[in-house]
């Protein structure tokens, strides 16, 4: 007959319960945010603004949230790491193009104040950060509230209002630090993340996969895009015309990354947490809801509990109307944390 049914579910969770009294840092989430990303100046009417952090900060102090969360402090990366994913030439650029006070970098799309250079190093320190606190055990998954944002940074040049790419860079600090062998990039940015996709295109090592508009800025991400070398197969394009909604991407989500990422088997997940698809977004043309963005995390969430015990960071990428972009990272943190 067997044990009573009580018992059986008693047993299922214990593991779960134990681990957590043994180290309750597994239950965490760990939190990126400094007051300094508010002085990367873009302009009043930029999209990209200093609001945009104002408002996630206050909305998770309004729903309580974030109190629950673990603070995490970022520190400016070290200039010379940024040569992983960058060039010395480039970077060295950035700094001079802040110092000369000059508006903008490279196309002109990416706008700068003297600070930026200072802060944009602290954004790519944030995402290290992040990486560290999950890798040694004190979180268990993490956000980081950042800014200038990273995923169309190339190699050479700023674009997309992305100065350094944040999130390959955290992708290579990962490897190089911690010994991580496999990442996954999951992108869900309205717009494709050219640089990311460029940084590793030939590596095997990283799955890049991205969701996206097209045709839009800044014209790549095609499903024919897969990688080169080595690395073909391991870059997953998903574009999806104006309009698109939950359906499409929950089908994307459910249909090719999962098992995509199931056979790989990331050591780490990274998510370049854009939240300007969003029906609100005034950017994006696009119909997803706060509720979607929830059930999205969930699935890359389950993919990270599969593979490699739950680690994961995201990153703040694009997401442009305020009160969209507060309630879309509530429902994101809230299944990271563990509510829904």
């Amino acid at each position: 007959m067997g044990p009573p049914l009580h018992t059986k579910g008693l047993r299922s969770v214990l593991p779960i319960v134990l681990a957590l009294i043994c180290n309750p840092a597994l239950g965490a989430t760990g939190f990126v945010y400094d007051d300094a990303y508010l002085l990367h100046a873009t302009g009043a009417d930029h999209p990209e603004s200093p609001q945009r952090l104002k408002a996630i900060v206050a909305h998770l102090q309004e729903t309580g949230l974030l109190d629950r969360l673990t603070r995490l402090t970022p520190t400016p990366a070290p200039a010379d790491s940024l040569t992983t994913i960058h060039g010395a030439k480039y970077v060295a650029e950035v700094a001079r193009g802040c110092d000369e006070g000059r508006a903008c970098l490279d196309a002109g799309d990416t706008t700068i104040c003297k600070d930026s250079y200072r802060i944009a190093l602290l954004a790519v320190g944030g995402a290290y950060a992040a990486v560290d606190a999950v890798m040694d055990g004190r979180v268990r998954n993490a956000f980081c509230a950042i800014r200038p944002p990273g995923h169309h940074a190339l190699k050479d040049q700023a674009m997309g209002f992305c100065v350094f790419n944040n999130v390959a860079l955290a992708a290579r600090y990962a490897q190089q630090k911690h010994d991580v062998g496999k990442v996954l990039i999951v992108d869900w940015d309205v717009h494709h993340g050219n640089g990311t996709q460029a940084a590793f295109y030939d590596d095997p090592t990283v799955l890049y996969f991205s969701v996206h508009r097209s045709p839009f800025y800044p014209g790549s991400g095609a499903e024919t895009e897969t990688g080169s070398g080595a690395g073909v197969g391991y870059t997953v394009n998903i574009p999806l015309p104006a309009g698109s909604s939950d359906a499409q991407y929950l089908d994307a989500f459910e249909r090719v990354l999962k098992p995509k990422a199931l056979e790989f088997r990331p050591d780490l997940i990274l998510i370049s947490a854009g939240f300007d698809a969003h029906e609100r977004d005034p950017l994006g043309g696009m119909k997803v809801t706060t509720e979607c963005y929830g059930r999205l995390t969930r699935i890359v969430e389950t993919i990270a509990e599969e593979c490699c015990d739950g680690r994961l960071v995201s990153v703040l990428e694009g997401g442009y109307d305020l009160t969209a972009l507060a309630d879309s990272v509530e429902t994101h943190l809230r299944v990271l944390l563990g509510d829904e």
